[in-house]
């Protein structure tokens, strides 16, 4: 899976069903490019409307419940 075809998709919250975002950015592992966590790019809000995000979220990859087609799935712990 490509970096391009991660953002394309929505971060949703497996205990309520609430969409957190999308994948704005990555934290990796600078020795062994390893993704240590998901920066979600929050939806909507007027920052957003000139390239800014609005609180962006950091999600560490081990809190990634699945990566499916359309969706990434987040434990409730982190919602």
């Amino acid at each position: 899976m490509t970096y391009s075809e991660l953002k394309k998709k929505d971060v949703i919250c497996v205990g309520d069903g609430k969409v957190l975002g999308r994948v704005g950015d990555l934290e990796l592992e600078a020795q062994t490019g390893r993704i240590l966590a998901l920066i979600i790019a929050c939806p909507g809000g007027l920052s957003s409307l000139f390239g800014g995000e609005k609180n962006p979220t950091t999600i560490p990859f081990s809190q990634i419940a699945c990566i499916g087609d359309d969706v990434i799935l987040v434990a409730p712990t982190r919602c």
